[in-house]
């Protein structure tokens, strides 16, 4: 696997289902998996909880020391754009009963397939934990994300963050269905 570097805000944005959008600080490393780092990062210093790659999971989540601290809340997984997360169902089911938080990268904002992986965990796998949009997130992309299930966001380092949590005030009539609600009903 390639160094792959994703980087965010130290806060993150986080848009519960039915509450507002605030601010909270990011307590999670998203760890690229590469073998020459020597395993799993230090989770007794510094960050105590790392997002670690689907396909390192997919190899790693029965050895011992994985499965406590995965049982502890300290890991959570970061799905790639092209994991095929249908193909591991039985894997990701599994991993609803451990996993305190699963992300979907972004590894160019124009790359739209993890709204769709976002979309597939809450509708066809009843994922009821939090999902983060990480990678190369835009404030232009929150008001999407939060339609297909993201409920928190590590926006790119450049993106405002003050702006950012004014884009959920901008429409309050919605033509879609979406995960958090129904569309609005118009009155002619």
């Amino acid at each position: 696997m390639s160094q792959l570097n994703i980087t965010s805000h130290q806060e993150i944005l986080h848009f519960p289902k039915g509450g507002k959008p605030t601010l909270a600080t990011n307590e999670w490393q998203v760890w690229s998996g590469s073998q020459d780092e020597g395993g799993l990062p230090d989770l007794e210093h510094g960050a105590h909880k790392v997002l670690v790659p689907f396909t390192w999971w997919l190899e790693h989540h029965h050895e011992v020391d994985v499965a406590a601290k995965a049982n502890n809340g300290q890991i959570g997984v970061w799905f790639a754009t092209d994991d095929d997360i249908l193909k591991h169902a039985d894997v990701i089911d599994a991993g609803k009963q451990v996993w305190p938080l699963v992300a979907a990268h972004f590894p160019i904002f124009r790359d739209g397939r993890s709204f769709s992986t976002a979309a597939l965990l809450r509708n066809r796998f009843a994922w009821q934990g939090e999902i983060r949009a990480i990678g190369d997130v835009l404030i232009d992309q929150l008001l999407q994300g939060a339609r297909v299930g993201f409920d928190s966001f590590g926006l790119r380092p450049d993106q405002k963050l003050d702006v950012a949590l004014k884009q959920f005030d901008l429409y309050t009539v919605t033509t879609q269905n979406s995960w958090r609600d129904q569309r609005s009903t118009l009155s002619a």
